[in-house]
């Protein structure tokens, strides 16, 4: 199975990085505008469908949406991999926050191709938690 890890520096607080995140239907206006270009939450928030920039479309029933951890997971059906699932936690670390977006999938040969994608997106999320 591939991994892929991005740890993103964010400006924002704790709360407020993990307010974006948990709010599932929003990918595309608070978490990674530009990234994602389109949310809609299914089935009273068990899933939502997300359109990507290059015009792939993932549905993606979420997991856990632990508020404790402020952590939050998910996999994906469609897309280019037989297996996927994902999680995004908030971790605060002395002044500074993070999020640790994290990818498990199959197959392992998706790596390049995820790697790329996580790359783009952690960089629109982390202009969008940039803080005012």
């Amino acid at each position: 199975m591939g991994t892929v890890v991005k740890e993103i520096a964010v400006g924002v607080s704790a709360e407020a990085a993990w307010d974006a995140i948990r709010d599932i239907g929003a990918l595309h206006t608070r978490l990674v505008p530009g990234f994602v270009v389109d949310t809609k939450v299914e089935d009273g928030g068990v899933a939502r469908v997300v359109t990507f920039a290059n015009g792939m479309v993932v549905r993606e029933p979420i997991v856990a949406l632990d508020e404790e951890r402020r952590r939050l997971v998910w996999s994906a059906e469609g897309g280019r991999t037989t297996h996927y699932n994902g999680s995004a936690r908030v971790v605060a670390e002395g002044k500074g926050v993070k999020v640790v977006w994290t990818a498990d999938f199959l197959p392992h040969e998706a790596r390049d191709a995820i790697d790329a994608a996580m790359t783009a997106g952690a960089a629109a999320m982390k202009k969008a938690l940039s803080g005012p």
